[in-house]
């Protein structure tokens, strides 16, 4: 057990007998009152968001989690297959444990898997990752004052929204938080 001075945004704790992970977390205090902390979880398990507020030096059950580097091997219907570098492993993990990043992922890929005892419970692609274009509609010459996307399919199957400008075999550096392109690579 630890106390709500001890946690900060991106620590895991067990609320109400669920795995909960901090997204946002404000230590406030309101003039006469006493001092509290507002946080905003995500529950792991379902991925909803939830608010609570802990008082000052209220015990929170803090969970112990190991984060790995494995390598991204290849998917498996609804799972994703990593391998443990250090030993040959592979581990199935649920494809949407990794969200909206899982349609980014390609062959021999360094990705970060959190366990808690043996269980799998959080899976992180790397933040920025390179692709080619697959297919992009042409754009229409003389229409690049406004600052308009059109759709483009990279090389993982994937959708992302880019410039007009871009065309099928040019490469983008892709933010996988968001799904938004960051910058063309000249290859």
């Amino acid at each position: 057990m630890a106390d709500t001075g001890d946690i900060g945004v991106g620590s895991i704790i067990r609320f109400n007998g669920e795995l909960m992970q901090i997204t946002d977390y404000t230590h406030r205090t309101p003039g006469n009152l006493r001092a509290f902390y507002q946080a905003k979880m995500k529950n792991l398990k379902n991925g909803k968001q939830m608010e609570n507020r802990f008082r000052s030096g209220e015990l929170v059950d803090v969970v112990r989690v190991d984060y790995k580097m494995m390598q991204y091997i290849y998917p498996e219907g609804p799972f994703a297959v990593v391998m443990d570098t250090a030993n040959y492993e592979q581990t199935h993990i649920p494809m949407e444990l990794f969200g909206q990043a899982g349609k980014f992922l390609k062959e021999g890929m360094e990705v970060k898997i959190s366990f808690e005892g043996d269980d799998v419970i959080l899976a992180e692609a790397p933040t920025f990752v390179e692709a080619e274009i697959t297919y992009a509609e042409p754009g229409v010459k003389g229409d690049t004052a406004t600052n308009t996307l059109k759709p483009a399919t990279i090389d993982t199957g994937g959708q992302i929204m880019v410039p007009l400008f871009f065309n099928v075999g040019d490469w983008v550096k892709i933010d996988t938080r968001t799904g938004d392109y960051v910058e063309r690579i000249k290859k």
